[in-house]
Parts: structure tokens; sequence; C-alpha cells
């Protein structure tokens, strides 16, 4: 039986979005009213307003440090400055969270678009706009205005489908995650049900197909464990590569904060003012749960759903979408979604409709995201996250008053721990329901531990702060679905190492080669070759390369020869025991150490050396000359090839403990691997009398490969040789490239 309601078969094609109007504030005043767009007569002196009230100062690294008049002021040079960088980024995160990816790439996005417009209604997110507070409406209207007036001020830059930004726009993109919780539901189940057709999911879904770790990791230290008695911040986002502007917005309204901002927001995600600063990582806190709903017909025909005694109405809603066509042309895709109380409906499971429920407080969480950035202290900050409207990402924090805490996303539902919202849950019983929110002081947090550092690597909150850690028998089991991965151990490993950090050691405790996976997995494989009968054949094939691991000290460089060994081994490894971790319910890791047989390691072993001899001519590589950066263009999606320039990487994915993070891998066409995600801004922060910063980004700062930042800091990206920040103006002094004012 299939309920699901596909109605886009008529492919009505329809009009592109018209052009916007050229205007330029930089132009006479006649002029420049005569270019801007004809639904708003005010729209250019609001934009000279802004102008001249803007200054941008790049430095000699391209980072734009922007200052305002007001905090508007502030928000719309922000604004400028990122389309400056890299436009096509801005545009395609919005294309993304306003669900009309397929009206620039076609079909192949349809069924995500479809996904995002089941939570997120244009006219809803208008009306919610309408009803923001005046303060919050001021920087929505600044924000636009910058990307207008960049696009008025630059003909020659084609957006691919997005002409005119509007306010109401940015509550489609608020929290600032790396894909958000909505990409947990999956996309074949999604099209499965509102196609009506029958699909395989795919592997990636049943979770056989590795993916990379993202993430990040964040360490806080307290004065009582650094050598001059400043609190320290380790801020190490890892994120696809590029995904994000480093910049320093400063206004008289007290805005002062630098970091790294999610292309097209404006605010600052990761990052830190004069006194506070903040570094976010992915949770592993259960937060978005699916619902099995019993669809019936009611007394008067009308689709209903069980729900205790009830039987209540489904609700239903039309969404058009428009799809790019192989001509350039738009058609419209119509579709009658389907939703409970629960959520909307997004798969059918055993012949029950699943809604799925998440977080939707687009105005909570962008308000959230943009005051935090203001914070003075550890109570300020969480003042600010009373408004619980970060559903993904835990904390790190640390301030000048010597403050450090972890903290757990503030949206939290309490739910009946009798059930496993690991798992689908009955929708029709009332007790499964969310019954609100948790309270702060409620949830998993260390604040000021004795023990002196608290850290994340996106795995459980029960190591956070060593021995002073919150205890997971204290809790539901909800607050953790992530369990402990190898970054963990290491984490603690290099924290409990000293007590007199320094930011250099910080940044070296960052980049420490040890890898944790490695040091646990290799003995189990020396081991199984050592059991061998000697004399025989597999013995003396594998002879060399057990020899390389069994002396090896299990760290990472460039020059290592045993790493591009134990990277290939593993991976093969991992790729033949996938289906067993999973029907184990064992992560990839634990299922390797303590699962793999004997006779599965020595076939990984055998096929790793096979793939470096076939790829490489020998098994002895070093592993620099597999992994690789390289980025030939400002592509969103790039094209690798062996035959052009690129640089070691010595540091591997985070999959083998290390902290630093370079997810690689060969694309059609090459036998190296280049690197797509992983440390991707990397900042340490000393809260002194005066802050002080050091930081690098993934190549360069700029999406333009014409220019001179684009890949200027790829040699300090690989070595781990962080720069100076100049985050005070007598730091800047000397370093300024060029000052300017938007439209110059």
């Amino acid at each position: 039986m299939h309920h699901a309601q596909f109605t886009g078969v008529s492919r009505r094609r329809v009009l592109g979005t018209a052009a916007v109007a050229v205007a330029a504030a930089a132009l006479p005043a006649a002029t420049a009213q005569a270019a801007a767009p004809a639904d708003s007569g005010s729209t250019a002196a609001r934009w000279r307003r802004h102008v001249e009230r803007v200054t941008i100062t790049r430095d000699d690294w391209g980072v734009a440090h922007v200052v305002g008049e007001s905090d508007a002021d502030a928000v719309f040079g922000m604004m400028y400055t990122q389309a400056e960088d890299d436009f096509n980024r801005v545009e395609t995160n919005y294309l993304v969270a306003l669900g009309r990816l397929a009206e620039a790439e076609g079909e192949s996005a349809l069924w995500q678009d479809l996904r995002q417009r089941l939570y997120l209604d244009h006219e809803e997110l208008k009306k919610a706009h309408a009803r923001c507070p005046a303060w919050l409406r001021a920087l929505t209207q600044a924000w636009a205005d910058g990307l207008n007036y960049y696009l008025a001020t630059h003909p020659e830059v084609r957006p691919r489908v997005i002409r005119r930004f509007e306010p109401w726009m940015t509550l489609s993109f608020s929290e600032g995650s790396i894909g958000g919780d909505i990409e947990s539901i999956p996309l074949s189940r999604l099209e499965a049900f509102y196609s009506g057709r029958s699909l395989p999911m795919t592997e990636e879904e049943r979770g056989l197909a590795f993916r990379e770790p993202t993430g990040s990791n964040g360490m806080a230290i307290a004065p009582s464990h650094t050598r001059d008695g400043h609190a320290l911040l380790l801020i190490n986002p890892h994120t696809s590569f590029f995904f994000r502007a480093e910049q320093h917005v400063t206004s008289k309204q007290g805005l002062d904060v630098y970091g790294a901002a999610t292309w097209g927001q404006f605010f600052i995600y990761q990052g830190f003012n004069a006194h506070t600063g903040w570094m976010h990582t992915s949770s592993g806190i259960d937060n978005i749960d699916n619902f099995a709903e019993t669809i019936v017909t009611g007394d008067n025909g009308r689709r209903c759903y069980r729900y205790g005694d009830e039987l209540r109405p489904v609700t239903t809603k039309q969404v058009v979408l428009r799809v790019r066509t192989e001509d350039g042309g738009q058609e419209e895709r119509r579709f009658t979604t389907y939703a409970t109380h629960h959520g909307p409906i997004v798969r059918e499971e055993d012949g029950k409709w699943i809604a799925c429920a998440l977080m939707n407080k687009p105005v909570d969480a962008l308000k959230q995201s943009y005051l935090r950035t203001k914070t003075r202290d550890y109570d300020e900050y969480i003042g600010v996250a009373e408004l619980k409207a970060n559903s993904s990402n835990n904390t790190l924090f640390a301030d000048s008053k010597g403050d450090i805490a972890f903290l757990m996303p503030q949206f939290v539902p309490k739910r009946d721990d009798r059930f496993d919202y690991l798992k689908t849950v009955d929708g029709s019983d009332p007790a499964t329901d969310w019954q609100g929110l948790h309270s702060l002081a409620s949830m998993p947090r260390a604040v000021n531990p004795k023990n002196g550092w608290a850290f994340n690597t996106n795995n459980w909150p029960w190591t956070a702060a060593g021995d002073d850690s919150p205890h997971a028998a204290d809790y539901p089991r909800y607050f953790d679905r992530a369990g402990e991965n190898p970054r963990g151990p290491q984490a603690i490993r290099v924290l409990s190492a000293r007590k007199d950090f320094t930011p250099r050691t910080l940044i070296d405790a960052a980049f420490d080669p040890y890898l944790t996976a490695f040091a646990r997995l290799v003995p189990g494989l020396v081991a199984a070759w050592d059991a061998l009968p000697r004399g025989s054949a597999r013995r003396k094939r594998l002879s060399a390369p057990i020899a390389l691991l069994r002396d090896w000290d299990t760290r990472w460089s460039a020059e290592s020869t045993a790493l591009s060994v134990a990277v290939f081994w593993g991976e093969d490894l991992w790729a033949m025991t996938a289906q067993a971790a999973a029907d184990a319910q064992m992560s990839g890791w634990d299922y390797m150490a303590d699962r793999a047989t004997d006779t599965q390691r020595l076939d990984a072993l055998a096929t790793a050396v096979a793939r470096l001899e076939r790829d490489f001519g020998s098994q002895d590589v070093p592993w620099g000359d597999i992994n690789r950066y390289q980025r030939n263009d400002g592509a969103i999606v790039q094209d690798f090839s062996d035959d052009k320039p690129s640089v070691p990487i010595p540091f591997t994915s985070s999959r083998w403990g290390s902290l630093a993070s370079f997810g690689a891998k060969s694309y059609p066409g090459t036998k190296r691997y280049y690197g797509t995600s992983g440390n991707s801004f990397v900042a340490v922060v000393e809260f002194g009398p005066r802050v002080r910063a050091w930081a690098v980004t993934a190549g360069g700062v700029s999406g333009h490969p014409d220019s001179p930042h684009f890949a200027d800091q790829v040699e300090r990206y690989a070595s781990g040789n962080l720069r100076p920040v100049y985050f005070h103006p007598d730091e800047l002094a000397g370093h300024v490239e060029r000052r300017y004012r938007p439209g110059d």
C-alpha cells in the first residue's frame, strides 16, 4: 500500500528569477537611487550609509578585519568581504538551506531540497522574521544589504540562482553546524516514500560504507595548568576544507570577535573575543528521534494516526520545488507532504509511517549564535545558552577570568528512559512523547574541573575532564550515542602529560603524532604473523611489512613507510569487517581490535601490500608521497590529478587517533590520496590580561586561484606552524595589505 503522493509529473515550466538591478552607493546619489531595486526606494541610501560607516582592512594573509560604527554596519561589511572571498560558497550554502539547490543542479538535488522544505517553510520563515526583535531585523537587513551591494558593484559575478538576498533567508541557516540535524534523514527512504517507488538503501545509509569522521577537537586548559596562569583554548574544527571564512569583525557597539564564520552567516561560529572563547564539536547526543505512526482512515474518510485512544488527523502540506532542466530552464515538482505532531513523515517502515522530530527553532538559534559572540564571561555565555537553540554541538569554553568548561548541546528533550530512542519508538504511545526540555543544570557538563582541563573529540562526555568528568550512570542513556573514539585517549594522553601548558605546547599537543588506533591494532597483526608456521609462504611474503610495523613507533610523519603500510592495512581490514561490526553493533575500531580473526588481519595486510606495490611500485613508500594537499581551482567539488602540483601532509585521518586530521583518499584517475576534510581552521587562544592568538586556515582565505591568498598557508597548515593573529590594532599595524570601503 503506497500512501505517498507525488504530483510533480506535470513538469510545468516556470520562468527564472529576474536579475537584480545594478546599484553602487559609491556613485552619485541620483545614479545610486536610480540603480537600486525598484521595490525599495531607500535601498541605495541605506547602502550608502553602511559604506560610509565601514572600513575593511586586509592583513598580509588576506584576512578581513571589518570595522563598523554599529553592529549592523559590521555585518554589512562582514558579508561583503565573504562575498569577495567566495561568493559561490555563500550562495550555495543558502541554496542548500532554502531547499533550492535543484534550481542550480537539477534532479540530483531534488530530494535533498524536499527534505529541507519539510521543516523550513518559506512563508513561515517570513512570518517569523517579521516577529523578530528590531535589533535582529537590523542585522538581517544589513546581511542582505551586504550581499546585494556586492552583487550590485560586481556585475561580472553571476549568481547561479539567488540574484537578490532577502533578510528572512538568514533564518533558514541560523545554527552553523557542518550539515545540521536534518542530514540524519536518509534521502533514499524519503524518495521511496514520496515517489512511491521501491528503492534500496545505500551502503552508507546501512552504515556499511566508511564515512570519514567529521566533527572537531576542542580543549580548554585552566590557569592552574598553564605556565603563565592564563586560560588556554584549542579551536580545531574538522570540516570540509574551505567551509568557513576566517574574519575579524568589530563595531563601536561592543562587537569585537575573531574566528571562523560559515560562509553566508553573520556570526563567528568558532572563535573568541577579548574575554571569551568557544569551540563547538559535533556531539554524540541523541536529539533526533523517529516515531512510528499507525495510519488509519477516520470516519470522515480523512487519513488519521493513532495517539493513545485518539485518532488525530494527519497534517498535509503542498510543497512546490523548482528543478533546473538540461536546457537551462526550470520545471516545477509538486508534492503533498505529511506530518504528525511528532514531525514530518520521512519514510515508511514495516507498514508504519515514520515521523522525524528534531529541533526547529530558527529565530532562537540565530539569536544564540550571534549573542554569544558578545559575551564577556562564563555567566553571560550561559545566559545566552538559556535560549536552548543549539541541538548538535558540544562546547569547550574559556575566558579571561580563568573559567573553563565542557558543555553539551542545550536543546535536549526530556524523554522516558524506558524507551530506546536510538531506535524508532511507537508514536501511538503518548509515553514516548518529548516532555519539554532539560534544564542546563540537569545536563552532563564539567565547569572548572579540578583536573585543570576539559576536552571533546566527538566522543562521549564521560571522559571530558578525566576523573572529574560526569558519570554515565547519573544520566539518561540518550545523552550519548557516540561512545569513545581513538582521539579520546590521545587527548587524555597529551592533556595529562604536563601542568605548565603554553600556547606553543598546546599547539604541539594538537599536532602530537601518536596514533592510538594503530597502537591498539598493530600488536594483534604482529601476533597473527608470529603464529604462522615457520617456512609458510604467507609468513615469508609478509615478513617485510611485519618487520616495518613491529619496529614502528605508531607515530605519523611524512617520511614514514610503516605508516603507509598501516593505513592501507587498516582501510582494508575496516572494509573486510564492516558488515560484521554493524551486525554486532560495535564500532569499527573495537571490532577490528577485539573480534577480527588472525586470517582477516593477515588477508588485509596482503591486499594492502598488493595495493601499494600496484599503485606505487613498492611497499616502502613514504606516507608523504601518498597523502597530499591539492587545490587546483575554486570549485566546491575538486578534481584531483597526480600530474599537478601537490603538497605532502604528514598527519592522517582522525579515524586512526590523530588529533590533527586529514581526510584523504584516492579519486578516479589518481593513485595518491588527496584530502578534502579534517583540520580546516586551527587556533590557539591565550586569555591573559590581553588576549593573544595563533591560527592557520587550510590553504588560504581566498577562493580565487589568482589571489595570493589562495594557497599561502599550505606549508604552515602541513607543519602546524600557526601564524600570529592580528587581533589588536597595534598587532595589525605593519601587516596591512589593503584598507578600503565596500565597493572600492
